[in-house]
């Protein structure tokens, strides 16, 4: 595991499982005040993740067909949830 930074943008956390990258977004929320981790990853914040996924796969010369997962890691006041394939490749970069 490790993170990955672009011009398009940083995802947290890149990942293998089996066939499937993993392209892992952390969100960390140390009281209420703030709302929740999830509600951070918004439309745009999933475009900018999606457009950093595409970049990573294009820099590391794997295949756009590579099957690949979207996960949402969020620490809310000490609870730790992990939504695996939480969100699909963003429309507007299909």
């Amino acid at each position: 595991m490790r993170n990955f930074r672009c011009r398009a943008g940083e995802i947290d956390l890149v990942a293998a499982e089996g066939a499937y990258l993993i392209f892992a977004e952390v969100k960390y929320r140390g009281g209420e005040g703030c709302g929740r981790g999830a509600e951070a990853v918004t439309d745009r914040k999933q475009y900018q993740i999606s457009k950093t996924a595409l970049c990573y796969l294009a820099r590391h010369g794997i295949s756009p067909d590579t099957p690949c997962r979207f996960d949402v890691i969020t620490v809310d006041g000490g609870q730790i949830r992990h939504v695996r394939d939480a969100f699909p490749l963003h429309p507007a970069c299909r």
